[in-house]
């Protein structure tokens, strides 16, 4: 099968890729600049080694019509490409803008493109739920119908950029009739990376566990999964023809403190990661200082959060490996390629 993938180079991307490269489809991936070896090198080295074979194209996200070479004879589009940060700067800029306009002219470029059938929108739970605190105010777990309701651009930007990005597709999706879409809702994605770089969030926060930049944390429940099952995901969503709708990507919920347990216990003496909890009431002091607000501490710190990950078992035969497995396969990898000591 002839498939596109935005935003090749990525951290889940990478790994979509090299999913899609060993059951053997030709893959057309999209990156800014296809000659930067720094950023595709390891893409190559993939088609070397796998039966599949690969094609980059050079795409910008906030460019109509630049998909369209890419998707030229494309059955499946898999829309991955989008910015996926925690920090600062100036969030309708860095974040909605990039994922919404991206994911307009990439449906807009599938919609032009004649063979193109589905398209495979990678999302992410942030668009089912943006508080914690909301798993309690919907009878305690979180399904595919759930839709976040809470984040705004200055509440929780990156989950508000989700929503509407994932709700803008099913705009577009439901007032055509020649592809159909499968949303993909992973959790906070962890695993080893295909690549040396370290821009990536996933990437940067485990580094941080690992080296002692986070020596105390609050009480902070998320749904996790590792990059591999998101990447075998997105596999069976372009091949299963009856799939259908959003599917939730979760290996369990578990608090951030209790990770950094796990990586002292597991390794100890190895590494710094944090294993003292702070208590709500000094969050709320120190929230500012980390570039969260009063009212994240509110309605995020303390709450248990459960979501219902059974329909990407049972639609896409997803089997999700141990939280605590994949930890420590992210860490071995940052090891191996010199990124923590």
């Amino acid at each position: 099968m002839r498939v596109a993938v935005t935003g090749a180079s990525g951290y889940v991307a990478g790994w979509v890729v090299r999913e899609l490269l060993a059951r053997g489809h030709h893959v057309c991936g999209t990156v800014r600049d296809p000659s930067r070896e720094d950023k595709v090198g390891h893409l190559r080295a993939l088609a070397d080694e796998l039966p599949g074979t690969l094609e980059l194209f050079s795409a910008d996200l906030m460019k109509p019509g630049s998909f369209r070479e890419a998707f030229a004879g494309c059955e499946v589009v898999l829309h991955t490409a989008s910015p996926f940060t925690l920090s600062g700067g100036d969030p309708e800029k860095d974040l909605v803008e990039p994922a919404l306009e991206g994911t307009r002219n990439a449906l807009a470029d599938a919609s032009a493109t004649e063979s193109v059938r589905r398209v495979v929108l990678t999302s992410s739970v942030a668009a089912v739920f943006g508080d914690a605190k909301e798993c309690q105010t919907r009878g305690g777990l979180l399904d595919e119908s759930h839709w976040n309701e809470t984040s705004r651009l200055d509440h929780m930007p990156y989950p508000y950029s989700k929503t509407v990005a994932e709700r803008e597709a099913w705009r577009i999706a439901e007032a055509q009739d020649q592809w159909d879409l499968v949303v993909l809702n992973p959790g906070f994605v962890m695993g080893p990376s295909l690549s040396t770089r370290v821009d990536g969030t996933s990437v940067e926060y485990m580094i941080n566990m690992a080296t002692g930049k986070m020596p105390a944390m609050w009480d902070f429940e998320t749904p996790w999964v590792d990059v591999r099952e998101v990447a075998f995901a997105h596999a069976e969503a372009t091949e299963r023809s009856e799939a259908s709708g959003r599917h939730i990507l979760s290996c369990g919920e578990v608090p951030m403190l209790t990770v950094g347990r796990w990586i002292a216990e597991d390794h100890p003496g190895r590494f710094k990661p944090p294993t003292r909890r702070i208590p709500k009431w000094v969050a709320y002091l120190a929230a500012p200082l980390f570039g969260f607000t009063f009212e994240y501490v509110r309605v995020n710190v303390g709450f248990e959060v459960r979501m219902d990950h059974g329909k990407s078992e049972r639609e896409l035969g997803v089997t999700y490996r141990p939280l605590r497995e994949t930890v420590n396969d992210h860490l071995e990898q940052l090891v191996r390629d010199g990124l923590i000591p």
